[in-house]
Order: structure tokens, then sequence, then C-alpha cells
């Protein structure tokens, strides 16, 4: 095997496989995990921006997407390893008011 295409396998391990491992995903399952999470995370903030101009509208729709994912996130993160959960646990966010 030639120097250049082990760097190319490195990389594409990098890139596809190790952060899917760490979260106990195949890459096909974090694909689809993250493509939901994004998804809503687009629609909460077009409705947020709605909001913006007509603040009675959607009054809750960012705030309570927010909380959701959040809460998803944190479930998620009991399947992992003590030390990530360590990590997560101190970057626990809590809304202070609601958008």
């Amino acid at each position: 095997m030639i120097e250049g295409g082990k760097e190319e396998a490195r990389m594409f391990k990098a890139l596809f496989i190790e952060h899917p491992r760490k979260v106990n995903e195949s890459y096909g399952e974090h694909w689809l995990v993250a493509n939901r999470f994004g998804l809503r995370m687009v629609v909460a903030g077009l409705g947020t921006m709605l909001h913006g101009f007509v603040p009675g509208l959607l009054t809750h729709a960012g705030s309570d997407m927010v909380r959701k994912l959040h809460g998803e996130m944190a479930r998620r993160q009991q399947g992992l390893p003590v030390k990530k959960q360590e990590r997560v646990a101190a970057k626990t966010w809590q809304p202070e008011y609601e958008i």
C-alpha cells in the first residue's frame, strides 16, 4: 500500500467512523439522528424568526424545541461511558428565558 493510501484511510476513519462509534451508533444510525435533530432545529429556527416579526405567534416554539432537543440529548448521553457523561453534565444548560 502506498503512503498516501494510509493517510486517506486515516482521514476516512476520522471523518466517518470514529465519532459514530464514540456515541455507540453506526454511520447510518448517526446520519438519521443528526438529520432528524437538524431538521427540527431548522423548523424551530424558522418559527422563532417568524415570532420575531409577529411576537404574538409561536410564542414558545423556539424554547419548547430547545427543551425537547436538550432532553433527548441528555437521555442519549445516559448510554455513554461515565467519563463522557461527566463532560456533558458539566456543560448542562438551563434556559433563563423563553424565546
